[in-house]
């Protein structure tokens, strides 16, 4: 538990609706804003941000990510299919593992297509942690033409199409509509059932 002494305390707390800070992390604004529409001070608000970062991805708070409804099903769906499927994602192998193992999703994704930062690795930025990936990826696998990347960030449009890759954004994670429209993906769906649906009614147009 984190306590603010008494003399920095702000007058007035607004505990903001989860929808609405979700919003704010979709539409990406910063902490520091985020702070100070629940009532903190210019300095409190900086101090937010600070703790935010210090404690966001322990493990012990990661552990409370959830599944977005219906990934799971479309997951299945694809492996039916028997379409190959690869995880790419800016977590560590340490804060990784634990979410496969918390949701059974490892029987999705073998080992040699799971491709995530090593544990001591230090980031430079997430477009370039994930094009990095998505570089090793191509090296190791053996290139498909029909190969599709299903992302919700701008790293993710951004590595697809630094190797041209065809690319899904979906706007059940971290950016919203507008923030994923600059960078001009290939589509833009709700989630990731939506997207399944689009690459296999595209793959069917393609053939």
């Amino acid at each position: 538990m984190i306590s603010i002494a008494a003399k920095c305390a702000p007058k007035s707390i607004t505990l903001l609706p989860k929808a609405t800070f979700w919003a704010y992390k979709q539409a990406q604004v910063p902490e520091q804003q985020v702070g100070i529409e629940s009532g903190l001070n210019a300095t409190q608000a900086e101090a937010f941000k600070q703790l935010r970062d210090l404690h966001a991805h322990q493990l012990q708070y990661l552990s409370f990510d959830r599944v977005v409804p219906g990934s799971v099903a479309a997951l299945e769906q694809i492996q039916a299919a028997g379409i190959e499927l690869l995880v790419m994602t800016l977590r560590r192998t340490c804060e990784l593992d634990p979410a496969f193992k918390q949701y059974d999703l490892a029987r999705f994704f073998p080992p040699i297509h799971r491709y995530c930062l090593p544990d001591d690795y230090r980031k430079h930025g997430d477009i370039a942690a994930k094009t990095q990936l998505m570089a090793q990826a191509l090296t190791q696998l053996q290139p498909e033409p029909n190969t599709w990347m299903i992302g919700d960030t701008e790293a993710d449009i951004i590595a697809a199409q630094t190797y041209s890759i065809r690319v899904v954004g979906v706007l059940s994670g971290i950016r919203d509509r507008d923030r994923l429209e600059r960078y001009q993906p290939d589509k833009i769906v709700d989630n990731l059932a939506d997207a399944v649906s689009f690459i296999f009614k595209q793959s069917t147009s393609d053939s």
